[in-house]
């Protein structure tokens, strides 16, 4: 056994609560290295010594290219619980608890792995409609002007306050309304809007005014209006929050311009030095230097309850449905713990989204953050599906990497990515091919997390730079019933027909050294198997190896056999859903 690899972490995503009853134990060991794992556990106060201790096999759900994830899922009357595990291999039973080995459990309680108590406020709660949610992101300026249009041509326009705002392609917040129609017949049901307030650049993440609706998008009412009728449509929205940095017109920082140092707004800003030099690259903390972006200092308690508020206002005001928070992981955490306790007050099942594209645990105890982006999702996605630089076992092995990394409510309601207004279209990344991106969108659409689709996606809308990946909607171009529409649409009904595709279970269930993946989703009434052919030629699955005691049918493409035997055919490029119908039914 090799001792070195074996991990377990207390109060982590290797030991958390679903709920006060229910709590789940994980340990990681060398991949292929035990013949079994079994979780001793019991109250730690007990009033008989020595206590009794129930023992549960763990089960082997996930494998990197390195380790073997073992987990335990168990009901326990127990609000304070001591545990510790045994380790089998062919040569040796080992017990492990304290981050030691032992030969025998024969000790004090207290050297077991503690849950000290399992309490309600440290379980990771996320909105209950997220794990159901499919998102469709919109970069305002580039939408949409009104019903199946864009003017494509850019606006100058000044705020009450007179700071001039821009923007390039034209798109409005009325234009997005009129489109919630093409948004409902996609099939999704929420949407993330880039930020929408006043400020100097048609991105909109240098903000003037955090109260304020860019007057190149409209105003307040127009937003009020497209909530409104978003929700009419069971659709919710979700703001873009800046809170990191500031716009070089944002009013704190034109006080500090012109006071200096006895401005009552220095400490709003992180690390400034005086005299400011508005240059390249500034004197003082910004946004990775650019100058028109000064840090915020969120640790001044005015900032903070400052920002507390422009998240509540706008809830309260509009009615939104959660928040996408830019550059999270340049913040404290005490900000978002606070910012989190605001909202949630005011609006308990608010999603909140942190823009974090690295490993992002620490924000995702339950304490702070709900989701991230997931942007190690859509590197998997395209080492995969469109540069084809791993195999579908070192797919499989990745992915069950990133899904471990995290409690699982938090890894359900993680935003899954292909692309985003900060990387390249996946169809560029894809060379164009389009059999590339449909067999990566049906793999978002049925793996867990919470897929999203940016603007255009669905249009085949292509872009390595920024002015073409963040393009006006190609409206005239793109035939609204057109293919990949339809495509999108279909999956996106069978991921709200199929609880097993949200709720579901995840594992790998074949995985070759070339191109051929199937992995399983499950619930206790669903089993349905997920196949992927990612070459360019016919492949076989012997299906009947993976699950030997169903009757298979055929649920996606439904233009497919409805019976299938034993062994699957998968076309190039080819998706398939099949559901596993146990004794016949």
């Amino acid at each position: 056994m090799l001792r070195e690899a074996v991990f377990h972490q207390p109060e982590s995503n290797y030991a958390f609560a679903l709920d006060e009853k229910t709590v789940v134990i994980r340990i990681r060991t060398k991949k292929d290295d035990l013949l079994r794992c079994i979780l001793f556990y019991g109250d730690r106060v007990c009033t008989q010594d020595p206590i009794y201790i129930k023992q549960m096999p763990m089960k082997k759900v996930g494998s990197d290219q390195l380790f073997d994830y073992y987990e335990c899922v168990f009901v326990s009357k127990y609000t304070r619980i001591c545990y510790y595990f045994r380790l089998e291999d062919e040569n040796e039973t080992l017990y492990y608890y304290g981050d030691e080995f032992h030969l025998s459990d024969q000790c004090s309680r207290t050297e077991y792995y503690q849950f000290a108590y399992v309490r309600r406020e440290d379980i990771a709660c996320v909105p209950p409609w997220s794990n159901s949610a499919v998102i469709y992101q919109i970069f305002p300026d580039s939408f949409a002007t009104g019903k199946r249009y864009i003017s494509g041509k850019g606006l100058q326009m000044k705020t009450e306050s007179g700071k001039l705002c821009v923007s390039h392609n034209g798109g409005t917040l009325r234009g997005i309304l009129e489109n919630v129609d093409y948004l409902s017949e996609l099939g999704i049901n929420c949407i993330y809007l880039n930020p929408i307030f006043a400020a100097s650049s048609y991105h909109k993440y240098d903000t003037i005014d955090y109260f304020t609706i860019d007057p190149c998008f409209g105003n307040r009412e127009d937003l009020k209006s497209l909530v409104s009728v978003c929700h009419q449509n069971n659709i919710r929205v979700v703001l873009d929050g800046v809170f990191n940095h500031c716009g070089f017109e944002f009013f704190a920082f034109q006080d500090v311009l012109k006071n200096g140092i006895n401005s009552r707004y220095a400490d709003w800003f992180y690390h400034l030095e005086f005299p400011i030099k508005y240059e390249v690259p500034p004197n003082y903390e910004a946004f990775a230097y650019v100058r028109e972006m000064p840090k915020l200092n969120t640790g001044n308690p005015e900032v903070a309850e400052y920002f507390c508020k422009v998240g509540t206002y706008w809830i309260r005001e509009a009615n939104i449905d959660g928040w996408r928070l830019d550059v999270a992981n340049e913040i404290h955490h005490d900000f978002w713990r606070q910012f989190r306790k605001a909202i949630k007050a005011v609006k308990k099942d608010a999603f909140l989204i942190g823009e974090i594209w690295e490993d992002a645990g620490q924000w995702l105890q339950g304490d702070q953050l709900d989701s991230t982006m997931n942007y190690r999702f859509s590197n998997l996605c395209r080492d995969f599906f469109a540069q084809r630089s791993i195999t579908a076992r070192v797919f499989g092995e990745k992915l069950h990497a990133m899904v471990l990394r995290y409690k699982t409510p938090i890894a359900y309601a993680q935003m899954n990515l292909l692309d985003s207004h900060d990387v390249p279209r996946f169809l560029s990344k894809c060379g164009g091919d389009l059999q590339r991106l449909k067999l990566a969108i049906f793999f978002m659409m049925t793996f867990i997390g919470v897929p999203s689709v940016f603007y255009g996606d669905e249009a085949e809308i292509q872009g390595t730079t920024e002015p073409k990946y963040r393009c006006a909607m190609p409206w005239k171009d793109h035939p609204e019933q057109g293919e990949l529409f339809q495509y999108i649409k279909e999956l996106i009904a069978l991921r709200k027909e199929y609880k097993a595709l949200i709720y579901g279970g995840f594992q790998t269930a074949f995985a070759d050294d070339g191109d051929v993946y199937v992995f399983v989703r499950w619930t206790d009434t669903e089993k349905l198997l997920i196949a992927l052919n990612n070459s360019d030629e016919e492949r076989t699955v012997n299906i009947s190896a993976i699950s030997p005691e169903a009757d298979f049918c055929s649920v996606f493409p439904k233009s497919k056999e409805e019976s299938i035997g034993a062994e699957l055919k998968l076309s190039s490029m080819e998706g398939r859903i099949i559901r596993c119908d146990q004794n016949g039914e």
